[in-house]
């Protein structure tokens, strides 16, 4: 089976359009950064060197330190899909991320974007 095409693009490639997202709705790059820290377990030195080295979405999370376990936590709608019942694991990762990014833009807290209350 062909791997979906986000499966091969450049993380740094799509990292600009979470930013833009979320400062469009006055929110900040750092918030963003957050957000992916949470849900990778990546350091910001870390997240810097995936962003700096082109690595694709299929390698920077495979070799995320620690995803989080409360991401399960996230659920709804993401492109009309509920992204908790999304089958491929890879897909579901990335689609927690869009979900995040999607609710830090919508202005949510993040204490609740983050699972924490």
């Amino acid at each position: 089976m062909k791997k979906h095409r986000i499966f091969t693009m450049s993380f740094a490639s799509v990292y600009p359009h979470y930013v833009a997202k979320a400062e469009k709705k006055g929110r900040t790059n750092q918030e963003v950064d957050e957000i992916i820290r949470w849900l990778t377990g990546y350091g910001q030195d870390q997240l810097d060197n995936q962003l700096e080295s082109g690595t694709d979405f299929e390698t920077f999370f495979a070799d995320a330190p620690k995803m989080n376990p409360s991401r399960t936590l996230i659920k709804g709608l993401i492109c009309g899909i509920r992204v908790e019942e999304i089958e491929d694991p890879l897909m579901r990762e990335i689609r927690y991320l869009d979900k995040l990014v999607d609710e830090l833009a919508r202005g949510k807290a993040m204490d609740k974007i983050l699972r924490r209350g």
